[in-house]
């Protein structure tokens, strides 16, 4: 497997990471505040029934934030290994996409401050839309397989 390869997919695998980090930091925060508050788990069986009882959601909004723009993120990746075009700028590309989605997650999951976050996912937003057309036009540009 050639070097870009391997390293988009360590970037793929870097994500998925931080996915886990975000769900462990879920489950401490609602077990901590379900104890503190001596909510039965029952009592929180769906999310209309967590939104009304927990107040706590920072980690959860986060976790499912991993779930909506970095799945473009794995499809591009999976794209660009299925065909084997792994440039330089790709990976570069790939690993500031999972350091912006990083920072998103430090941040909702922390201090939280809106306008911080939304620079955040909005420069990820913008790196993944150039990167699909860019990956796009430069796998035409390179013909046939």
């Amino acid at each position: 497997m050639p070097a870009n390869a391997i390293l988009i997919v360590a970037a793929c695998f870097a994500l998925v990471l931080l996915t886990f980090a975000v769900a462990m930091r879920m489950l401490a925060a609602r077990v901590a505040e379900m104890r503190a508050k001596r909510i039965h788990p029952q009592a929180v069986a769906t999310s209309a029934q967590i939104a009304a009882r927990l107040e706590n959601s920072q980690a959860a909004d986060n976790f499912r934030n991993l779930f909506e723009t970095p799945v473009l993120f794995y499809a591009l990746s999976a794209v660009a290994l299925a065909t084997g075009h792994t440039p330089d700028w790709l990976v570069y590309g790939a690993w500031l996409y999972v350091a912006l989605r990083a920072l998103h997650s430090w941040i909702q999951c922390s201090y939280n401050k809106v306008m911080h976050r939304f620079r955040a996912y909005l420069a990820g937003f913008a790196l993944l839309v150039v990167l699909w057309i860019s990956f796009f036009v430069t796998l035409l540009a390179r013909g046939p397989l």
